[in-house]
């Protein structure tokens, strides 16, 4: 069973909202076995909005239609499925009852323009909006069901949600659940990855395998279908950690953060950082964790040698002679971070953020300190390509990266 996600409004083409009805719903048809081919959105203009009804209706099993049902002329979702359906407009007694009661309740006077909200396709099956104004419409064209829902996301999910997932459940006869599952890993290409798979790659039918690239991590993401759609993903996820578990961290929609937060609740560990060019960005995304207190006592923001030497206590001689973006001063910082703080890891970055060379170096090159327990400190160089917030953000999820992997090692 194919279906489709039309999401109706101008707003939507401008980026003024994210079209998040559609992901909720893509979601949720997982769930029920039924796939979703392709994600639309259309402005506020009939001609358009008709055209990606039709075509819709040719390629569809299901379309679901979300915003277009409010009280203003430039809703014209209704208008533009009359017009396709050859389907009159009617006003539905019920629902027109519900509006004059939402204002009412509400003592406002209602303007004549909400009335529109009250119409609908005469054949069409009317979905009452408990939470809002505009109903929901189911309605068949030719072989095509269209669902017509509110744009306003706690609508939409209620009408779903009571009825029509009930709707499918019993007048369709759906396919086996569809499982999914994203396994994300840092520290390896995706390039790297894909080449490490290409066997399982290449040979896909069920599940299937898709590489994504994101900002300084990669994911696979694993979907499976039938009776046995579950353990099809979790035998395939067993064979590919084999191979390149090193650089997994967790599943859907964890972050590197939060897997380095998990590792430090499991061992009891306190972390803390000592920040130059990131400006405080490491510490800020441990910290906006729940429960980050548990595992972070805080961070020093040491932007200047001043800074480095006054309040982190970086001595004047290791600044003097190698300079704040150095092997040495990156050590310093993370040692005494460790120290001041009385913590049992700490991490620390030094570098050029640019746009322009600071004590000689080009922008981009980065060292990033760690310091745990008794160890000497350790400190990684790198070079970063990319614009001033680029390097600063690739040097964050690095020194991310570096600390989940020795916090993995030690006991």
């Amino acid at each position: 069973m194919k279906s489709e996600i039309i999401g109706v409004g101008t707003e939507l083409l401008l980026g003024q909202i994210a079209n998040t009805n559609a992901q909720w719903i893509s979601k949720e048809l997982a769930h029920y076995g039924i796939s979703v081919y392709f994600h639309s959105a259309v402005g506020d203009n009939i001609d358009r909005v008709e055209k990606t009804f039709e075509q819709a209706a040719d390629r569809s099993d299901i379309v679901f239609v979300t915003g277009g049902l409010g009280p203003t002329e430039d809703d014209l979702t209704r208008d533009a499925a009359s017009r396709l359906f050859q389907a009159e407009l009617i006003e539905d007694i019920q629902s027109l009852a519900n509006i004059e009661g939402y204002f009412a309740k509400n003592n406002r006077r209602m303007t004549e323009n909400n009335r529109k909200q009250a119409l609908v396709l005469n054949g069409g099956r009317v979905l009452a909006n408990e939470e809002g104004m505009a109903p929901g419409q189911l309605y068949h064209y030719k072989d095509t069901l269209f669902v017509f829902l509110p744009g306003v996301p706690s609508e939409m999910k209620r009408l779903m949600t009571e009825q029509v997932f009930p709707y499918l459940v019993h007048n369709y006869q759906l396919e086996s659940e569809i499982k999914s599952e994203m396994l994300r890993f840092i520290g390896i290409g995706e390039s790297q990855l894909e080449h490490d798979l290409q066997d399982l790659i290449s040979s896909q039918s069920n599940p299937t395998i898709a590489p994504l690239a994101g900002e300084g991590d990669v994911a696979i993401r694993l979907t499976a279908s039938g009776a046995n759609a579950a353990e099809l993903l979790a035998s395939l996820k067993t064979e590919i950690l084999e191979r390149v578990g090193a650089h997994y961290f967790g599943s859907d929609s964890i972050t590197i953060e939060e897997a380095v937060q998990d590792i430090l609740v499991q061992k009891g560990l306190k972390a803390g950082a000592a920040e130059s060019l990131t400006g405080g960005k490491f510490i800020e995304k441990l910290i906006s964790l729940k429960g980050a207190s548990a595992v972070c006592e805080g961070g020093f923001v040491v932007y200047t040698p001043d800074a480095k030497k006054s309040i982190l206590q970086v001595p004047a001689d290791i600044i003097d002679s190698y300079g704040t973006v150095s092997e040495q001063c990156a050590a310093k910082m993370a040692e005494n971070a460790q120290k001041l703080l009385n913590i049992d890891i700490a991490i620390s970055f030094t570098g050029v953020a640019g746009p322009t060379e600071s004590e000689g170096h080009q922008p981009g090159l980065v060292y990033i300190g760690l310091k745990a327990k008794d160890a000497p400190a350790s400190v990684s160089r790198y070079y970063f390509d990319g614009s001033r917030d680029k390097i600063r953000g690739r040097a964050v999820v690095k020194g991310y990266e570096l600390l989940f992997h020795y916090l993995k090692k030690i006991i």
